[in-house]
């Protein structure tokens, strides 16, 4: 409401716009701050098989339902719905340019003001797991504790294993914490750091801050938006999920090809890789046939060279962050303390938050005559940590999903449950999700 008032026409025609305007910024921040980390895990837990069965099928054939097929076929599906609303943004572009923002801010509006009808209709329906606190406390002891007995060495071997309880036993220690507790903790902080390669793909995915309406204000729009291409990703999205989620990864389990975490991740840094290089190119070509040469972003004229020549940089964008996000979200569902998710689904959003931050403090470097710089050096940037990640955490691949309380009712089986999961039972010669 603050930000439909805040734009009316003879609020803005006085000025007193900006005050409304940072006002409903801020709400809208802290409110996104407070919903977002929470919607994947309640939508995760309403899935009540989070460990693997065995279903019969009509043809009468076992099959072993996988979790983590089925969690990613949920999230996958979740990330397309998210970006239903994302689209609605093309529609919004064009009321903004011939409406005006007041009703440019309504319309998604009315949307919103429905939600709590929705969520009241289907409140009964959804699964919900009583407040029982977080595991954040414990969390953080067994990592101060870790880098105590280590000496401050985290890249010790034996960083984790010091403060097992079996371990501590054999001193006469005794601790509240469990083995699974350890190796949640230890699980996460590996999430964590995964989560450190986010602002660096996020940079190449859509450009450094403004640098994709700079380009497109360049060059030839015959009257749309030049920031409508950049409303294409969510587009884009909605189209290559269910792809992803019905026909790709599904032939890919018949044809026994492990697509893994850190696989899906590598192949979505470098789709953004191509797209910074498609971004490079393309702003090459507009200086090249501006009337202005390199000087094209403050020139009268524009390019010949279409807009929607900037398509295959936002659409390879977009499908990276299907690779990315939603293996992402997976992770800190998978990795964390079961009362610990929303923080760790929080780190990843603080993650693409740092790389927005990062983007609008590199803005006034995004200026003629260096923008295809401002394309190529992020790209460069994204190859380098693109090796350096598969080559550093390539071993995800192979870990189990989850971790059980009952996986660890012995020392043998802690040694165990970071190893590949391999059953010999017949059932488990193959998956569904």
């Amino acid at each position: 409401m603050k930000l439909v008032g805040g734009a009316a026409p003879a609020l803005l025609k006085a000025g007193q716009g900006v005050a409304p305007f940072l006002v409903s910024f801020f709400l809208l921040a802290i409110g996104a701050g407070i919903f977002k980390p929470n919607v994947a895990p309640t939508l995760i837990d309403q899935y009540k098989y989070q460990r693997e069965y065995t279903k019969v099928l009509k043809s009468g054939e076992k099959v072993l339902v996988d979790p983590e097929t089925t969690i990613s076929h949920i999230l996958l599906i979740f990330y397309a719905f998210v970006n239903v609303g994302a689209f609605f943004s093309i529609a919004v572009v064009y009321i903004e340019k011939y409406r005006g923002f007041w009703l440019a801010y309504l319309a998604p509006g009315i949307v919103y003001f429905l939600l709590p009808i929705l969520l009241g209709v289907m409140y009964k329906r959804t699964i919900r797991k009583k407040p029982v606190g977080s595991d954040l406390t414990r969390f953080v002891k067994i990592t101060l504790t870790a880098a105590k007995k280590s000496k401050g060495n985290f890249f010790s071997k034996d960083f984790w294993y010091n403060v097992k309880p079996s371990t501590l036993a054999e001193q006469g220690i005794a601790v509240s914490y469990s083995e699974k507790d350890v190796s949640d903790a230890q699980r996460t902080w590996e999430a964590v750091q995964i989560f450190l390669y986010i602002p660096i793909w996020n940079l190449n995915d859509g450009g450094v801050g403004s640098v994709l309406s700079n380009q497109g204000a360049a060059m030839t729009s015959n009257g749309a938006p030049n920031d409508l291409l950049n409303n294409f990703n969510p587009l884009t999205i909605i189209v290559v999920s269910p792809i992803m989620a019905q026909i790709v990864y599904p032939y890919l389990q018949r044809k026994g090809i492990k697509f893994g975490r850190i696989n899906r991740m590598t192949f979505g840094f470098i789709l953004a890789i191509i797209s910074g290089v498609i971004g490079a190119i393309v702003q090459y070509r507009v200086y090249e046939t501006s009337p202005c040469g390199y000087g094209a972003s403050d020139c009268p004229d524009v390019s010949p060279i279409s807009i929607w020549w900037q398509i295959p940089n936002v659409s390879l964008g977009a499908i990276s962050e299907i690779f990315v996000n939603v293996t992402s979200y997976e992770l800190a569902y998978a990795r964390a303390p079961e009362n610990m998710r929303a923080t760790v689904i929080s780190i990843f959003l603080f993650m693409t938050a740092l790389s927005s931050a990062l983007g609008e403090i590199l803005i006034p470097a995004i200026h003629d005559p260096t923008l295809v710089w401002a394309w190529a050096a992020p790209a460069i940037a994204l190859f380098i940590q693109t090796i350096i990640f598969w080559w550093r955490h390539r071993h995800v691949n192979e870990e189990v999903f989850m971790t059980y309380k009952e996986d660890f009712e012995s020392v043998d089986s802690v040694k165990k449950v970071d190893e590949p999961h391999v059953s010999g039972s017949p059932v488990d010669q193959k998956k569904e999700g």
